[in-house]
């Protein structure tokens, strides 16, 4: 169980190749706290054939402009005749203005062309997607790490399936893996509070900040579970109002931690907000925040389902890219759809079975409702969960 060393995230792979292919654009590298980011942009700077510059603004009072520029400054110094100077920027989005800066900058080489390549990392979708859609429309080419999944967390620590399920994937995570009661307070102090403190609290206007965490623990007691508005209101103190916790549940989305699914109605525009289905992006923020042991869990049969379903919504948002496809639920009456993926030529629903074998009365009622819509059974009955963890759902549900 020890931490490998020498894992490399297959996406460093693909990022040295866009850097080969693609010199013209900037490279963009977005994703959660603590899945490797930064090891792996190390990773691509010691594989680079050339110089480089690494720089990050990760500091308790967010930079300005003037520390990209001088960043910038220091690899052009480094640039030369046939000399590549790869300058990497990590959580790019903590500088203010850094788009509009960016976007100088980045004209001035394309005009001048010194010989410089740039990876931005960033850890806030909300943030860097205004940012590049802004100011960097058609400058740029992104690559998304996402929390690891079971192949990663395999390949890396020699973990199986139901260590996965439980323990999640983070791999900072893995060296406390024998001491539960460590791992635990691991994951809740250094990486969900650092996440709201850093990625939510600092960057947006968060007015009740109380809610806002009483929110995530609400999600992380309920995962996979849909939750209207008003229910919510009524587990919540100061909860204030549906629009308020809406807005929150889209801060926590922001970061890569909690989404809350929309309903699927058959291609009728959807109600937006009125029930969301929890799915928290980690099975780790969901374990940390339990009481239940990997043992205890694992005899649970009603708990181990409930991870096991949000595992698959979590592979579903963590590795579909979100302009191929929507993750969304579908439900009518006491009938449910687990997941349904919407894409612009198909429709898949998903049925997720972690225990026996029992009638899917949901997905033969969504199947009459929609015809056209494909049927994909995962777990129990259907697609081997591992097979299923180890596929890649773009290219599965193509």
């Amino acid at each position: 169980m020890a931490k490998s060393t020498h894992y490399q995230h297959p996406v460093v792979k693909e990022i040295l190749a866009g850097l080969d292919k693609y010199t013209k654009v900037l490279h963009v590298l977005v994703g959660p706290r603590q899945t490797g980011k930064t090891t792996a942009a190390r990773q691509i700077a010691d594989e680079w054939k050339g110089e480089t510059v690494f720089a990050a603004a990760d500091a308790p009072l967010p930079p300005g402009p003037e520390w990209i520029h001088s960043q910038w400054d220091l690899a052009l110094t480094k640039c030369g005749p046939r000399k590549k100077v790869l300058l990497i920027l990590d959580e790019i989005q903590k500088v203010k203005g850094w788009s509009e800066t960016v976007k100088l900058l980045w004209d001035r080489e394309l005009h001048e062309r010194k010989g410089l390549q740039v990876l931005l990392l960033g850890s806030s979708a909300l943030l860097v997607q205004k940012g590049l859609t802004e100011s960097l429309a058609g400058r740029f080419f992104q690559y998304r790490c996402g929390h690891w999944g079971y192949g990663e967390m395999k390949a890396a620590f020699g973990w199986n399936l139901e260590e996965w399920i439980f323990f999640g994937g983070y791999p900072g995570s893995a060296q406390f893996r024998k001491d539960e009661g460590d791992w635990k307070r691991y994951v809740t102090d250094s990486l969900v509070e650092t996440v709201l403190s850093r990625d939510v609290f600092q960057l947006q206007t968060v007015t009740k900040p109380a809610l806002l965490r009483h929110l995530f623990g609400l999600a992380a007691s309920y995962p996979a579970q849909i939750f209207s508005y008003n229910k919510m209101l009524g587990q919540l103190q100061e909860a204030g109002n549906t629009t308020t916790l809406a807005h929150y549940l889209k801060l926590l989305e922001s970061a890569f931690i909690v989404s809350g699914l929309e309903s699927y109605r058959g291609g009728r525009p959807s109600k937006r907000g009125s029930s969301p289905k929890l799915i928290l992006w980690n099975n780790a923020l969901v374990s940390a925040h339990r009481v239940l042991s990997f043992a205890q869990a694992k005899r649970d049969g009603e708990s181990w389902g409930r991870l096991v379903e949000n595992a698959v919504g979590a592979h579903l948002l963590n590795h579909l890219d979100p302009s191929l496809g929507e993750v969304l639920y579908w439900r009518d009456h006491d009938m449910e759809m687990d997941f349904v993926v919407k894409t612009a030529t198909k429709t898949w629903g998903l049925e997720v079975k972690s225990g026996k074998n029992a009638p899917a009365k949901g997905m033969e009622t969504f199947h009459k409702k929609n015809p056209k819509a494909k049927i994909l059974m995962v777990g129990t009955g259907g697609m081997d969960l591992e097979e299923f963890f180890r596929s890649n759902p773009s290219q599965l549900l193509a």
